[in-house]
């Protein structure tokens, strides 16, 4: 995954998690009951001190003005083993979990549950309950992990967005330079219509921030479609010309 592949070459590579990386990927609607209100917020992460790190910037800097009651967290990152290169493939690496209760027993682990079922990796949660006042009993327990959940999932979603959007963009370059090979191959024919102006002009390149930002695969995938059609078209008609310059 692109997100999860920059931040396990940082970590190949040795490079520390600057405050400048405490992105926050996603965040979870609140859920409040009874006076106490949960939510969450999901960080990419490389390593487990990644994650250390995150917890305490989410507790002392992005909460440190309302500091919360508990700052549950909870990680999966893949990592080298030690002794290890990352040359050698998979084997190279190993997954790392934890959590941290901070307070309210067992919430980490339910949490780490939730990542692992949802099948994130390099990442960490961390849940925020802010108590107000009443004990809520097991039903706690079912607040962080809907939080947790919701996360998880935007990140998931937000992983494929950019893979998607990554495949767009090499198809968008090989479009781009077959219908560059067919202008040229249109000009010098003698007696075949060439590519009108609008298709020998250089196009500039489609902007996918307001796709990606929607986070719409299902209309990422349909143009991905649309371009790998154009691809064959195009092809098409090079082979066509192709022909024709042979038997002439």
């Amino acid at each position: 995954m692109s997100r999860q592949k920059d931040h396990t070459l940082n970590s190949f590579l040795g490079l520390p998690l600057s405050q400048a990386n405490f992105e926050c990927i996603a965040t979870s609607q609140e859920i409040r009951d009874r006076g106490s209100t949960f939510a969450a917020k999901i960080y990419a992460a490389a390593s487990v001190k990644d994650a250390h790190a995150v917890h305490a910037h989410v507790k002392n800097t992005v909460h440190g003005a309302k500091p919360a009651t508990h700052e549950v967290a909870a990680w999966r990152c893949m990592v080298l083993k030690p002794g290890k290169t990352g040359l050698g493939g998979p084997d190279d690496f190993e997954l790392r979990t934890g959590s941290v209760d901070d307070g309210e027993q067992h919430a980490g682990g339910r949490v780490l549950k939730v990542l692992q079922d949802e099948g994130v990796l390099d990442a960490v949660v961390v849940v925020s309950r802010w108590y107000g006042g009443v004990m809520l009993g097991p039903v706690r327990f079912a607040h962080f992990e809907t939080c947790a959940r919701e996360v998880c999932r935007k990140f998931r979603l937000k992983d494929d967005m950019d893979n998607v959007i990554a495949t767009l963009t090499s198809l968008d370059d090989i479009l781009a330079s077959l219908r560059a090979d067919l202008a040229k191959l249109t000009a010098s024919t003698p007696d075949v219509p060439s590519m009108s102006a609008t298709a020998t002009t250089a196009k500039k390149a489609p902007n996918y921030d307001s796709l990606k930002e929607s986070l719409d695969t299902g209309r990422a995938k349909r143009l991905i479609t649309a371009r790998e059609n154009a691809i064959r078209s195009v092809k098409a008609a090079l082979k066509k010309h192709q022909e024709v310059d042979v038997k002439d």
